[in-house]
């Protein structure tokens, strides 16, 4: 596959397994879908431009910091997600753009539901997405979320990846 024939349905494809990792944990894996240089970001609520040196961010890792934040939630140490939540994650209105460029720009809104412990959650929001060709294959240079909800309930964190 090159630059020039991928199509938006690869891109959906992909964005789709995407979600079907996350909804499995298997975050290894998910890791694995981004670039040496991935970064994930999940700025404040209401301050979907806020800068990381200024703000604390929910999320604001490179791709090792990816790796150990996947590796840390699998483990049985991590009690908040021990056992693991059950997930289940929609994206739609899935806007593809720069097909035809080295980087691929892709925005859409989620729902991430979440049940734990007979109480379900539900974050809804924006994502935004640099996808790139490596190796041949699709990956995640840059994954931006934007939670749209007035606040984070029950405890004002977020235990699991989005």
């Amino acid at each position: 596959m090159t630059v020039t024939t991928v199509t938006r349905q690869d891109v959906i494809d992909f964005l789709y397994t995407e979600a079907k990792i996350l909804d499995e944990w298997r975050l290894k894996e998910w890791a694995d879908l981004f670039t040496d240089d991935g970064t994930y970001i999940i700025p404040p609520i209401g301050e979907p431009d806020a800068d990381p040196l200024t703000s604390l961010f929910y999320a604001h890792d490179n791709r090792s910091r990816l790796q150990e934040r996947a590796e840390r939630l699998l483990k049985k140490e991590a009690h908040v997600e021990f056992p693991h939540s059950t997930t289940l994650r929609n994206y739609n209105n899935i806007i593809v753009s720069n097909l035809e460029s080295d980087v691929i720009s892709v925005e859409l809104n989620f729902t991430t539901h979440r049940t734990k412990r007979e109480v379900m959650d539900t974050f809804i929001g924006k994502a935004y997405y640099d996808i790139v060709l490596q190796n041949n294959e699709l990956a995640i240079q840059y994954k931006k979320v934007i939670l749209q909800l007035d606040s984070l309930r029950p405890h004002g964190k977020i235990s699991l990846i989005l």
